[in-house]
Order: structure tokens, then C-alpha cells, then sequence
């Protein structure tokens, strides 16, 4: 569960900068797209290996 302090004198736009910031680091937002629509195990791994390939050809 992620969590953060806002004093009392932050606006909105400050507190959602903290908010959206904590979130991003946790890694919640990434999980909850990839975890968006069922994704069968043969499809994950080619993925995967997709993106081994990649990131060797790149260097």
C-alpha cells in the first residue's frame, strides 16, 4: 500500500505531483496495464524473448 505525507499547507496540485510520483516508482500504474487483459503464458514468453533479442541487438 502506498502512501504519502501532504502537510497542511500543499494545494491539490502538489499533493496529486506526490501522489503521481509515489505511484510511479512503486510500479503500481505499469502493474495495473499489464495486468489489464489476460495475457496467455506461450504469448508472455515470446514477448519476453522479443524483447531479449532487442535488447541485444541494440548492444
Amino acid at each position: 500500500m502506498s502512501e504519502i505525507k501532504i502537510s497542511e499547507n500543499d494545494n491539490f496540485d502538489v499533493a496529486l505531483k506526490k501522489f503521481n510520483r509515489k505511484i510511479q516508482q512503486d510500479g503500481i500504474l505499469a502493474e495495473a496495464r499489464r495486468r489489464e487483459h489476460y495475457e496467455k503464458p506461450s504469448i508472455r514468453r515470446k514477448k519476453k524473448e522479443a524483447a531479449r533479442r532487442k535488447k541485444v541487438r541494440r548492444g
